[in-house]
């Protein structure tokens, strides 16, 4: 029987545990924006296009979204603190040869290998959260996980302005950054993480459906990326590579309601809950990273600023998402109920798109911040606790697969969000570029509008007002295409079933039993029950 004193220890050990889950989740998310500010710079000093450009976000992206669901599969087979800590390595690793790269080539190569590091830590910290904090407890932490999110991902735009800007570290530091806090996290979690994991001795890892998945989902991301520009829409070359890629998922769904243990279970994905949290989470992926990721590059590229200017542009967008995530967290918390705040969450942000789809390069900046902090609040109401929804209706067995499931396709909003925005904006700036260039009757450069790069500092003023105009409209039509997205995401949330939020870590044993247990009396949680869980601690 224990003590006073050794649950004050407990205590004390799993707050510890989360402070070092925290750092993890937060420079993992900070790797991902910390770069969009300095992205002009970086691009522009090593030589390269705007679809070079984009590829620097999208490949760490492409390679996080295709590991996930594999990565959370493997944390209900193995041990979830191992695969954390083996994670951690490989993104210490790869951060380190970002930071080191030489050309493009070289860094989108090295951000794809961090993806791998990124999907992993991010799965599996939301992972062991669910296994250590009951869902009507992660309710109250999810407003500090939100801020965490928030502070990474839309502050990292500042973080990166600013290290840019200062003479003696530069844009290299912006991969460098991260490297000591991750080890402390590793140190941290190596002395105070204990889980009781519960895993299955005869352990199948089902590679040919991870295979096939990651397979079709980066060939149509592929296929995103380059159409319109390095081939068109009706092309054999499009024909080819959405057919292989719609033959590789029907495969990938064909292998996994066959196999004993799937990557992604199909009676997870295919719950209702689940499904709407699914699509939902694609409108706040696209929100959490194309905003950034293109915010940035609209304020100095269009508005001339600074990267450190242009940083602290985007604070609207950061103060959003953390007073957002804070309060909804608590109210969510406190009622036990997730719906209101999901639907009040994706309204506000398909409003903040709208008003970010008429901005240009002489949209008064008052406006601009307005749209920032309603795509703030909106990410940060709502990103969470879609998470919540779907952990909420899983057996602690499945915890790893329904967290890697619906943080797969969060990324995977993310990473269509940033591939089809960022081919929208290279289509327009391109078209914008030689509109102005003949209109002032100036023979285009071999290649087209793409073929310079994106130093602005290098092109005479009058080049430098046809660019920055260029930028300032197409970034609008980036927001429409957003809008539509949002305006999806929030009428498939109307569907959302009202549900509760459980006290125990995990759901009733009699609730996998049969088909007894859809009495509601037999699904009422027991506080005092024998599965050893943990309230958050105070």
């Amino acid at each position: 029987m224990s003590t006073p004193q050794t649950q004050n220890t407990a205590r004390k050990t799993v707050r510890r545990s989360l402070t070092g889950l925290l750092i993890v989740l937060g420079v993992t998310m900070l790797s991902g924006t910390i770069v969009s500010v300095a992205l002009p710079q970086i691009v522009g000093s090593l030589q390269g296009t705007q679809s070079q450009y984009t590829w620097v976000v999208t490949a760490t992206l492409l390679a996080s979204t295709a590991s996930t669901p594999v990565w959370g599969k493997l944390a209900d087979l193995f041990d979830k603190k191992l695969l954390l800590q083996i994670s951690i390595v490989l993104f210490i690793l790869a951060s380190l040869l970002c930071g080191l790269a030489q050309n493009t080539g070289q860094l989108i190569g090295f951000r794809a290998i961090q993806g791998l590091g990124m999907g992993a830590s991010q799965v599996l910290v939301q992972t062991i959260i669910g296994a250590l904090v009951s869902p009507k407890e992660r309710g109250r932490l999810n407003g500090l996980l939100g801020s965490v999110m928030a502070v990474a991902t839309v502050g990292g735009p500042l973080i990166g302005g600013a290290l840019t800007d200062i003479s003696w570290l530069g844009w290299r530091w912006c991969f460098f950054i991260g490297i000591p806090f991750m080890v402390v996290a590793l140190l941290v979690l190596a002395r105070t993480l204990h889980l009781n994991d519960v895993r299955k001795l005869d352990t199948r890892v089902d590679y040919v459906g991870a295979t096939l998945i990651a397979a079709g989902v980066s060939t149509l991301l592929l296929w995103v990326t380059f159409v319109g520009g390095s081939f068109a829409w009706l092309s054999w070359q499009s024909a080819t590579m959405v057919t292989g890629g719609v033959i590789l998922l029907a495969l990938a769904v064909w292998v996994e309601g066959r196999v004993a243990q799937p990557v992604i279970p199909l009676h997870l994905v295919t719950r209702r809950e689940t499904v709407i949290a699914i699509l939902a989470s694609v409108a706040v992926g696209m929100a959490m990273f194309g905003g950034a990721v293109f915010l940035g590059q609209y304020f100095q590229l269009a508005r001339g600023y600074s990267p450190t200017a242009a940083g602290l542009l985007t604070t609207p967008l950061m103060l959003g998402t953390m007073g957002a995530s804070t309060i909804a967290g608590w109210m969510v918390s406190r009622s036990g109920r997730v719906k209101p705040y999901v639907l009040t969450g994706l309204a506000i942000l398909t409003l903040g798109f709208v008003a970010l789809s008429f901005i240009d390069a002489d949209t008064p900046l008052l406006l601009v911040s307005l749209g920032m902090l309603a795509v703030g609040m909106g990410v940060g109401m709502s990103m969470q606790n879609l998470v919540l929804v779907v952990q909420n209706s899983v057996p602690l067995g499945e915890l790893g697969a329904a967290s890697g499931a619906i943080t797969f396709f969060r990324s995977l909003g993310g990473t269509i969000g940033v591939s089809v925005l960022g081919a929208i904006l290279a289509n327009r700036v391109a078209g914008n570029i030689t509109d102005g260039l003949t209109a002032s009757g100036i023979e285009l450069p071999e290649g087209g509008a793409d073929a310079g790069t994106l130093d602005l500092a290098g092109m005479p003023p009058f080049l430098r007002t046809i660019v920055e105009n260029a930028y300032g409209s197409a970034t609008g039509d980036l927001f429409l295409v957003a809008t539509g997205i949002a305006v999806v995401g929030l009428t498939v949330a109307f569907f959302l079933p009202d549900v509760r939020l459980r006290d125990t870590i995990d759901m009733p044993e009699v609730t996998t039993q049969g088909p007894e247990s859809q009495d509601p009396e037999l699904q009422a949680p027991d506080p005092q029950d024998k599965d050893g869980n943990r309230p958050l601690p105070t």
